[in-house]
C-alpha cells in the first residue's frame, strides 16, 4: 500500500524536529570550535554551511538507499575538542589540513576493518575521560559567565533550567532563543547592527596545509572522539530500534562527505548519536517501515538551515561577553555527564581515567601538540603500568 501524505505527516514532522533540535542545540559549539582554531567569522560561517550541506547529502543518500531513518550530524564532541585545543602551528590552513586527515581516516576505517578494530582497542574509559577533560573548561562557561556578565547570562541559564524540567529536548534550543533576545537587546542599546556583517551564505575555500602539530594535536583526537562518541554509539542506538546500519557504506559516505566539506571549513560529519533516536524511535512513526522518511526529512531540513549559517554566525559575533559561551556550555552538559560516568564506571580503570581527564582538562601544550593527545598518552601509560603482569598473575 502506497503511503499517503497524511500517513507521512508524522515522520516528516519528526524529521523537521530532529534537524531543529540537532542544529540549535550545538551550532554554537561548532562556531566556537572553528573560531578557536583560527577561522574568521566568514570562514566559521562557511564551515557551518559546509557541514549542513554535506550532512544533508550524506543523510539523504543513506536514508533513501537503505530505507532506514539514518541521520548524519556534525561531530559536536569534535567541535568541543577544537574549542579546547585552540590555534596550532600553521593556523587555520593547518586546521583545514587536519580535517582532510580525519576524512581520510574515516574512509580508511570503512575500507580497512583492522583500523576500526585498532580504535576499538582503546579502552572506552580512556577515550571518555579525554572527552570529559576537553569538555570541562567549556562546561564551566555558564558559571563563570554569571560572574562576568550576570545580566546577559542569567536569563539564558534560567531559561535552560526551566525547560530542562518541562521539556528537556528543547532546553538548549530555547536557551539559545533567550541568548538571541539578549543579543538583540544589547544591540539596540549599543547601536550595533546586523548590517555591519554579511548575512548571505557563502563558502570560503581554504587551501590546506599539513603540519605535524595539527595532525597529532587535532586530527587524531578529532578522529577518535568522533568514532567513540558519535559513530559507535550511533550504530548502537539504531540497533536498539531494530535497524542494522551498514557500517562500511556509512563510514565511506561520511568520510567522503567530510573531505568534500573540509576545504570550506567543515571539521567532520558522522552518524548521529543522541539525535538519532528522534527519527528512529516509535515516536517518529509507529510503523518502522516508514521511519526512513524522518531520516530523509532531517537531511532535507539541514539544507534549509544551512542557508541561515551566516546569520547565525553574525548573531554570535554581536553577542555580549559570556552569553554564547554559556549556551555552548549548557549544550555540552549532557555529553560531559555521560563521559564522566563512562570514564569512572569500572573501578579498575578509574586511576588511568582520572589521569587522562586531568591532563586533558589542564590544556597543556607540549611541542605544539594539544592536551587531548597527551591525555591519551598519559592515560594509556598509567593503565599499562597498573595492569602490567596482572593477567599472568591471575
Amino acid at each position: 500500500m502506497t503511503p499517503t501524505l497524511t500517513s507521512l505527516a508524522r515522520p516528516i514532522t519528526a524529521g523537521i524536529v530532529t534537524a531543529l533540535v540537532g542544529f540549535t542545540s550545538s551550532f554554537v559549539v561548532v562556531l566556537s570550535g572553528l573560531a578557536a582554531v583560527g577561522a574568521s567569522t566568514a570562514e566559521a560561517a562557511s564551515g557551518l554551511l559546509a557541514l549542513c550541506v554535506t550532512m544533508a547529502i550524506a543523510g539523504t543518500f543513506l536514508a533513501w538507499r537503505y530505507r532506514m531513518p539514518i541521520t548524519v550530524a556534525w561531530s559536536t564532541p569534535g567541535a568541543a575538542l577544537l574549542a579546547a585545543t585552540g590555534a596550532v602551528a600553521g593556523g587555520w590552513p593547518a586546521a583545514v589540513g587536519a580535517f582532510f586527515v580525519v576524512a581520510g581516516l574515516v574512509v580508511l576505517t570503512g575500507l580497512w576493518p583492522q583500523l576500526g578494530r585498532l580504535v576499538a582497542r582503546i579502552p572506552p574509559s580512556i577515550a571518555q575521560a579525554m572527552l570529559a577533560g576537553v569538555l570541562l573548561p567549556l562546561c564551566l562557561a555558564p558559571i563563570t559567565g554569571i560572574v562576568v556578565n550576570p545580566w546577559g547570562v542569567i536569563p539564558v541559564v534560567l531559561t535552560w533550567l526551566v525547560f530542562i524540567r518541562l521539556a528537556p529536548r528543547w532546553a538548549v534550543p530555547l536557551a539559545f532563543v533567550a541568548a538571541a533576545i539578549v543579543v538583540g537587546v544589547d544591540a539596540a542599546a549599543t547601536g550595533a547592527a546586523f548590517g555591519a556583517v554579511s548575512l548571505a551564505p557563502q563558502l570560503v575555500v581554504t587551501a590546506p596545509s599539513f603540519t605535524l602539530a595539527a595532525i597529532v594535536g587535532i586530527a587524531l583526537p578529532l578522529f577518535l572522539v568522533t568514532m567513540a562518541s558519535q559513530n559507535v554509539p550511533g550504530v548502537a542506538i539504531m540497533r536498539s530500534f531494530g535497524y542494522e546500519v551498514p557500517w562500511r557504506p556509512a563510514m565511506l559516505v561520511t568520510g567522503v562527505g567530510t573531505a568534500l566539506g573540509a576545504a570550506a571549513g567543515g571539521h567532520a560529519i558522522n552518524l548521529a548519536a543522541i539525535s538519532a533516536a528522534l527519527a528512529a524511535s516509535p515516536e517518529a512513526d509507529p510503523d518502522a517501515r516508514r521511519r526512513w522518511v524522518a531520516g530523509l526529512t532531517t537531511s532535507l531540513a539541514y539544507f534549509v538551515l544551512g542557508g541561515f549559517s551566516a546569520a547565525f554566525a553574525a548573531l554570535v559575533t554581536l553577542a555580549p561577553e559570556g552569553v554564547i559561551a554559556a549556551v555552548a556550555g549548557l549544550a555540552l552538559f549532557a555529553a560531559f555527564g555521560s563521559a564522566v560516568q563512562q570514564a569512572i564506571d569500572e573501578p579498575g580503570e578509574r586511576i588511568p581515567a582520572v589521569v587522562t581527564f586531568l591532563t586533558a582538562a589542564s590544556g597543556v601544550v607540549v611541542a605544539g601538540i594539544s592536551a587531548a593527545f597527551w591525555a591519551l598518552i598519559a592515560g594509556l601509560v598509567v593503565r599499562t603500568v597498573l595492569h602490567a603482569g596482572r593477567g599472568r598473575s591471575e
